[in-house]
């Protein structure tokens, strides 16, 4: 019997908890026994989604959410993990590495605590990843600067935070808006500055630059882009500011100051490849292990993969690369095939809530390439496609503010698949319904060398059924997860071919729809989100349902929405009962039913607006919108609001907005009906009912139609022998025309249709579905919606207005009831720990005598403040 072979692997991050991943599944553990040796005191986590920390940690499970290990230790036990131990050595010639481990050591009983040891390897693989680079910024070593890599980087900048009002990130790439959004989240007045004339220059042309710059500045962060850092500020202890030049200019120039007590360096990452060095293995001239296409080193028993390695010279900063080499090296020791010939560096992310996608031949370089371009300023988006000079292929592409072409466009490029006739299509919004085959050979998920057979094979072969286990079986879509939706359309359209139902799940951690969801949660009266995903789901839950599941709660308990049980489950506007806009304040919108005010109430709204300085907009559902209101000032506002009868208009929430109104048969000569005496008693009825998605209502006193009712998710229209009601209707991007579902209906049965309707939709209803929608697809449509409605066909009826009666009976104003509770109180503060403090990023202009935004400008040096 030949003697097992032993492998070290210097390094548990990403890419070296790959390897012995992958060890373990392709059998190279039969012969080998497996030793990882990790430097950080915690095993391998995601560092892609680093940012997650800060949220995962103030709900107490920072670490446990980010780990790819969750046991600590690998099931097989030939493979070992020694933690929080550093190889300070490597012995090519006696083939050894000595490790030293502090006395927090675990893991390898070899490894005492505070012991140095030597292990002995038949193969040593290099892991040992990437530093940050710190530039020789005069000032970089003062208190209050810090790297971002790491979990104790995140805890270090967290705890210099909690005494902070601005930050500042030296760095515009990927990761370096990944700080800002870190800074961000934790209240911080947040700059990013950057040498080059854009943010993320290695992705992004200067329009799509221009387009991120303008999303992130609506959320606060300034970009500071073309400028040279000069000096980090401040006295010996403690950081101050950031003073900085124009790129270009010489010393002396003028410079600028932006005010900062933490600063987070993000300009780039440089090989760790130390321990090369020092044992002579062969570096590339801009650093990193110089290894082949089996990724092997100078020396035939050594390895490196990952950002310390440098295939060809050259190092790849992503994870997916680091993956592939992973398995190339384990398919060298299983003497297979594997070559690792360059990676595909495509990114898709979320950056501060913006999507951000660059693939392929992003900037053009190829011979007689052509562009294809669609820019909407307005909305914020920016596609580029780059094709071939006959418009066949597809080259590559940008894609900024909406990424969703994302997943069929990256696999066009490495597939070779034809274009269509028209390729500006795909990149044209609502695009005429292109649809493509993509062959099965094409990559879906980059960062896992997943194709579309790989996926198709994992469904039809071994039983997956949805994302989850795809994710199980193949690992597409389990690292940065831009590829998931590409994901669950095969899956779909694969059951769909062989007449199979489609799982419907609402997220990977509920196989339940949300109509399942809301039916177990009135069967078994749940009233807490951990109870129903330990019953019925797996794992924490995620942003889509927990704000559905909030929902679902709001809409049969009628309890109020930040209440501690659910609280943490809402999206942003209702966590705090108002809509965000773009500079990072908030809209008051007092419900104003049916468009009918008294002038004492006008006045409380003027006063209101001057007094706080708001600007005042009239809108289009007949009522006046407050905008400009910083975070602490909301309870201010909303008590002089509810002290004069006003009451929330609920335009935070997926719930019933406004029923709108023309003056009807009171006023006008052509009504025939009290249009307005509806709208408001339908509004009263309807107020606060939490629903799929927003809810809007009309009513005309006449077929004139001045309230457009028949572009609402509900609309009545007066006749001379009462009132016709039209369901399934909406404006919007994609508008549907109401259409009629019973006529000539007295006030009560009106409302009991309503009231059934109403409840059908929030019972039946997919997240986020309009009424329109939602009628389109139910199984025989608006027919089967009068059959359920008006005929009664389900026995339903007397139980949906019982659900309805239950919901009016139960209605408290949010707002009201926020302003009596102490608790619900304590979240408006926009800094954590300076309550009092307004945000100083928010600035406004004055146009046509009423406020406007601003983005925050620099503060040149001897300015007056």
């Amino acid at each position: 019997m030949s003697k097992r072979q032993r492998i070290v692997v210097v390094g548990h991050g990403m890419v070296g908890h790959r390897f012995a991943q992958a060890a373990v599944e392709r059998g190279l553990t039969e012969t080998h026994d497996v030793l990882v040796i990790g430097e950080e005191p915690r095993a391998a986590y995601d560092r892609v989604a680093l940012t997650s920390w800060f949220g995962h940690d103030a709900a107490g499970d920072g670490e446990g959410a980010l780990t790819l290990l969750p046991g600590g230790e690998y099931d097989d036990p030939r493979v070992r993990l020694v933690l929080d131990s550093v190889v300070t050595e490597v012995d090519r010639a006696g083939r050894t590495v000595t490790v030293v481990s502090p006395p927090a050591a675990v893991g390898d009983p070899l490894a005492h605590p505070g012991a140095v040891t030597v292990h002995e390897y038949d193969v040593l693989v290099l892991a040992t990843g990437a530093a940050p680079f710190v530039p020789p910024v005069e000032g970089r070593g003062k208190a209050g600067c810090f790297v971002y890599r790491t979990i104790e980087d995140l805890q270090a900048i967290k705890a210099a935070s909690a005494t902070a009002t601005s930050g500042i990130v030296i760095g515009g790439g990927l990761l370096g808006l990944e700080a800002a959004n870190a800074l961000v989240q934790l209240g911080l007045e947040t700059h990013v500055v950057e040498m080059a004339p854009r943010l993320m220059p290695v992705q992004l042309d200067a329009a799509a630059g221009t387009t991120l710059v303008r999303h992130i500045e609506r959320l606060g962060v300034t970009a500071h882009t073309g400028v040279l850092t000069e000096a980090i500020v401040g006295d010996d202890d403690a950081v101050a500011g950031l003073r900085m030049r124009q790129a270009g200019t010489e010393e002396g120039a003028p410079t600028t100051t932006v005010e900062a007590q933490v600063v987070v360096f993000s300009a780039g990452i440089r090989p760790r490849d130390a321990l090369a060095r020092e044992c002579d293995l062969d570096v590339a001239e801009r650093g990193g292990v110089l290894v082949d296409e089996q990724c092997r080193t100078s020396d035939p028993a050594i390895f490196a993969i990952g950002e310390c390695a440098a295939p060809g010279g050259r190092m790849y900063g992503l994870v997916a690369p680091g993956y592939a080499m992973a398995e190339v090296v384990v398919d060298a020791l299983l003497d297979g095939p594997g070559t690792f010939t360059g990676a595909d560096m495509s990114t898709k992310l979320k950056l501060l809530g913006v999507d951000v996608a660059s693939f392929g031949d992003a900037f053009a370089t190829t011979a007689d390439s052509l562009e294809l371009v669609y820019s909407d300023a307005v909305a914020g988006v920016y596609k580029k496609l780059v094709v071939s000079e006959d418009g066949t292929r597809l080259l590559g592409g940008i894609l900024v503010g909406d990424a969703s072409a994302y997943g069929v466009l990256r696999p066009m490029v490495s597939s070779g698949l034809a274009l269509p006739d028209n390729p500006e299509q795909l990149i044209l919004p609502a695009s005429s319904g292109v649809q493509l085959g993509m062959p099965d050979e094409a990559q879906v998920c980059s960062c896992n060398d997943v194709t579309k057979a790989d996926i198709l094979h994992a469904v039809a072969e071994q039983g997956c059924e949805d994302v989850a286990a795809v994710k199980q079986c193949t690992r597409a879509g389990s690292t940065c997860g831009s590829c998931v939706p590409t994901v669950k359309n095969l899956i779909e359209e694969h059951f769909a071919s062989v007449g199979k139902v489609v799982d419907k799940g609402l997220c990977e951690h509920f196989r339940l729809t949300r109509q399942e969801l809301f039916d177990v949660v009135a069967v078994h009266g749940y009233r807490r989100f951990d109870d129903i995903v330990e019953a019925h789901g797996t794992g924490r839950g995620c942003d889509v349902c927990k704000p559905a599941i909030a929902s679902i709660l709001a809409s049969q308990t009628s309890t109020h929405i930040l209440e501690r049980e659910t609280a943490e489950l809402q999206d942003t506007n209702d966590a705090y009962l108002a809509n965000i806009q773009r500079n990072g304040t908030y809209s008051v919108v007092p419900r104003i039913p049916g468009g009918e005010i008294t002038p004492e109430k006008l006045i409380v709204i003027g006063e209101v607006a001057r007094d706080f300085d708001l600007y005042t907009k009239i809108t289009g559902g007949q009522r006046i919108d407050l905008f400009g209101a910083r975070m602490e000032q909301l309870p201010a506002i909303w008590r002089r609001l509810v002290d004069a009868g006003f009451e929330s208009g609920h335009a935070y929430g997926k719930s019933l907005r406004t029923v709108k109104s023309c003056v009807g048969s009171t006023w006008c000569r052509y009504g025939v009906q009290d249009s307005v005496g509806l709208a408001i008693a339908l509004e009263l009825r309807y107020r606060g009912l939490r629903s799929p998605h927003k809810l809007k209502g009309g009513v005309s006193g006449c077929a004139r139609e001045c309230a457009e009712a028949r572009g609402k998710d509900f609309g009545v229209i007066a006749t001379e022998k009462g009132w016709n009601l039209y369901v399934g209707g909406n404006g919007g991007a994609n508008p549907a025309h109401a259409r009629l579902l019973a006529g000539d209906l007295d006030t009560a049965t009106l409302v009991s249709y309503l009231d059934r309707f109403l409840m059908y939709y929030v019972r039946t209803a997919d997240r986020l579905q309009r009424t329109s929608t939602w009628v389109e697809q139910l199984d025989g449509g608006l027919d089967r919606v009068r059959e359920v409605v008006v005929d009664d066909a389900l026995g339903l009826g007397a139980e949906l207005e019982a659900e309805m009666a239950r919901h009016v009976g139960g209605y408290a104003d949010e707002w009201r009831a926020t302003l009596e509770d102490p608790e619900k109180l304590a979240r408006f503060v926009s800094f954590v720990n300076a309550p009092d403090t307004p945000d100083p990023s928010i600035a406004f202009t004055t146009e046509r005598d009423q406020i406007q935004p601003i983005a925050p400008a620099l503060i040149p040096v001897g300015a007056p403040a």
